[in-house]
């Protein structure tokens, strides 16, 4: 049988090479698989022997190395810090390019910096930015927002937002993409990601067009690649004083690396498994060829998968094992592999951009939590996660982002199964359990973000256990931990008193009762970004599909901000006026 064909992603260096610091501008910001059988068949054109271990099962043992710390701590407990950043309004800077209400967003980041909180994320919206025209760009807005974060003395995320707000869950403002990138679309629709029946999703330009010179001769990666590069030089300035601790590459809808599978705008609802997003005609004829080229031209997308609010059992894909077919597994690894390659091209670019930079890429993966326990794993499937009980989807994405020195960012830190609809198959705690070894054991650091709005000591005391999962260590660095946790979100609510109260103690429970501290250096490693390792071929990444036993989380957090008592003892302290 012909082996499937994909470009390569190539080897990983044996030596890690200092970078030197470019000049600025003048301007100047969830296995080793053989073959089809998930346990005894063959997928074709990979020749890699498939071993299972009691996926999910807890170990015994903890192996992985950690990222070296650029200074010896003063002191040891200073390496169970984890700094928390909280995200900024969606409309912070209005579609006029305008930042909104200065005066009180001044006095909002006061509150936090006296919280000791360490700084604040904010997405960079493509379609504010370059609204005007190809390469018109107008920083102005964000220039002033920046500036004032830093007269605040706090640091920040940046997320180059390549996605449209609106349609997702949470989104509450519409900021869609340039709308000189639409009009492409009104003669190609082709260009968006696109549904077996026909519908078109103009939240993020389809895989199929990235390396396609369809918008004024560039294409789709060198948008972004120009969009970084205008950044950089524009935010010297702010990247030479270290503002940015982080820049978030967006690598699909909500910035996620994903497919557009549950668009809420199409009419999905939770729990729904979503759709495949690969029938425009360029992925289309992408998939064909691959097929051809394995020696099965006859092979064509599924057209059983069902509609986004099936249940797996109502599709003949997934509730007839489809999925589990030789021609269904060559699908599936086709589909993921298409989302790791995109989001490998558009990180080496972001490398590029920011290289000499002190900052650390990120890259932003949904945490899907519905129908995790479920054997079909359908939600995660049709997002382009080909993650099953026997294969780790997560793995080979984390080993992709290891060649570029990248942060591996996961949502739904705050989610426990009793609080999901049994009918969901829900596992979010064993996911964040996965998907956390899984990153550690490609020697990548993880960082997280909670999913949903949410302001109660539950959420918290969940979230403080997946950051430091075996607790804080008196002696060094923890066995696992987080890089830092992006907080959902600044505003009114959070900023009640009784909120902002709970808040503060749980920032504090993040730092392990640590003093606040100014400079990064102190708990994490701070140095110019270096240039991406060699490609890694697909045939490698894909080794890592081997699903072996997660770490072993603790039951419950050390970090405690506590619980029902503290609840009813908030409840007296608001009746106290000056409390």
């Amino acid at each position: 049988m012909s082996s499937m064909v994909f470009p390569k992603l190539g080897g990983f260096s044996t030596r890690r090479r200092l970078c030197r610091q470019r000049e600025f501008h003048p301007k100047t910001i969830q296995k080793r698989v053989h073959a089809v059988g998930h346990g005894t068949g063959e997928r074709p054109g990979f020749g890699f022997r498939r071993i299972i271990r009691k996926p999910h099962a807890l170990a015994t043992e903890v192996s992985f190395k950690e990222p070296k710390a650029s200074t010896p701590l003063k002191d040891n407990m200073m390496a169970n810090y984890v700094p928390i950043y909280v995200m900024l309004q969606l409309d912070i800077i209005t579609t006029d390019n305008i930042l909104k209400d200065k005066a009180g967003l001044e006095k909002q980041l006061k509150l936090l910096h006296g919280a000791v909180v360490d700084g604040v994320m904010c997405d960079v919206w493509w379609g504010i930015v370059e609204s005007k025209g190809p390469k018109e760009y107008d920083w102005s807005a964000y220039k002033t927002l920046f500036q004032l974060v830093q007269d605040c003395k706090l640091k920040m995320q940046v997320v180059m937002s390549f996605h449209q707000c609106g349609g997702n869950v949470g989104d509450i403002v519409n900021i869609p993409i340039p709308q000189w990138v639409r009009d492409v679309g009104e003669t190609d629709p082709d260009i968006f990601y696109t549904n077996r029946t026909g519908n078109r999703n103009i939240e993020y330009l389809s895989i199929g067009v990235d390396n396609q010179p369809f918008f004024g001769g560039r294409t789709a990666i060198e948008l972004y690649s120009d969009y970084m590069k205008s950044f950089r030089e524009n935010m010297a300035e702010f990247l030479d004083a270290e503002l940015f601790t982080d820049i978030e590459v967006g690598l699909g809808p909500a910035g996620e690396l994903r497919y557009s599978s549950y668009p809420q705008n199409q009419g999905w609802v939770f729990p729904g498994i979503g759709e495949f997003q690969c029938y425009d005609k360029y992925l289309k004829a992408d998939f064909e060829e691959a097929a051809s080229n394995a020696g099965h031209p006859e092979w064509g997308l599924p057209d059983d998968a069902g509609e986004y609010n099936n249940t797996p059992d109502e599709t003949g894909f997934f509730g007839s094992k489809g999925y589990l077919s030789e021609k269904g597994k060559f699908f599936l690894t086709w589909y993921s592999s298409k989302l790791i390659i995109h989001g490998d091209q558009i990180l080496d670019e972001a490398n590029k951009a920011f290289l000499g930079c002190k900052v650390k890429l990120a890259c932003k993966i949904s945490g899907i939590h519905w129908w995790y326990k479920d054997d079909t794993h359908a939600a995660e499937l049709t997002a382009g996660y080909y993650n099953l009980n026997d294969r780790d989807g997560y793995r080979p994405i984390a080993h992709m982002l290891s060649r570029h020195y990248g942060a591996f960012n996961f949502t739904c830190l705050e989610m426990r199964n009793s609080e999901q609809d049994a009918a969901a198959k829900s596992g979010p705690q064993e996911l964040v359990q996965q998907v956390f070894s899984a990153v550690k054991r490609e020697e990548v650091l993880m960082a997280g973000e909670n999913a949903l709005e949410r302001y109660d000591r539950d959420a918290y005391n969940q979230i403080l256990l997946n950051v430091r999962p075996n607790g804080v260590s008196k002696n060094g660095p923890p066995k696992l931990k987080m890089e830092a946790l992006t907080f959902l979100r600044l505003g009114d609510e959070l900023l009640k008193k009784k909120n902002f109260r709970i808040f503060k103690a749980f920032v504090k429970k993040l730092h392990a009762n640590q003093a606040y501290v100014a400079d990064p250096r102190k708990y994490t490693t701070v140095v110019p970004l270096e240039r991406s390792k060699p490609e890694i071929p697909m045939e490698e990444l894909l080794k890592a599909t081997e699903m072996l036993e997660p770490f072993p989380f603790d039951d419950q957090t050390d970090m405690s901000v506590g619980g029902a008592l503290n609840d009813f003892i908030d409840g007296l302290l608001n009746m106290i006026p000056f409390f």
